[in-house]
């Protein structure tokens, strides 16, 4: 990732006002933090925003030991989250006048393609990775997205 590809993101962030990105790849991990709305003021009086907070970590060696995953809250009902796997702007369908590649009720299984999220103005097709039912659509179509938001919540088959 380049500093334009950084420079986009930013610019994501601030016009769908997300306070946190966050990326991972095999060796390379960058966290983007923006300001909790506290604002900063200049020699001359005037207000400006809080500075975005970037911390590009090093590349991560084979020899580290995983960190223990948080014990998950205990779940209120049996079904499954599809979740962001990134930031960007979420699509139900593959165009406007397409419909929908699920709804309340479509059976999925875990190759099968249930939306688009649009980052950095690419296409990427997010995967069930699960086999059962959708019962709810969590996020509203052409609406910005964060990672690790809920999309779909599915009951296992």
């Amino acid at each position: 990732m380049d500093l334009k590809d950084i420079k986009a993101v930013i610019d994501l962030m601030k016009k769908n006002a997300i306070s946190e990105f966050e990326l991972e790849r095999q060796d390379f991990k960058i966290k983007l933090k923006r300001g909790n709305g506290i604002h900063q003021y200049s020699d001359e009086g005037t207000m400006m925003p809080m500075p975005i907070h970037t911390q590009v970590l090093p590349p991560m060696g084979h020899a580290q030991a995983p960190q223990p995953a948080a014990a998950p809250a205990p779940a209120t009902s049996t079904d499954i989250e599809i979740k962001s796997p990134m930031v960007g702007t979420f699509y139900r369908s593959p165009s406007p006048e397409a419909s929908s590649y699920v709804e309340v009720g479509s059976e999925v299984n875990p190759d099968m393609v249930v939306c688009i999220i649009e980052a950095m103005k690419v296409m990427n097709e997010i995967k069930a990775e699960v086999r059962g039912v959708i019962t709810q659509v969590m996020v509203e179509n052409a609406k910005p997205v964060e990672f690790g938001q809920v999309l779909y919540k599915v009951r296992p088959l």
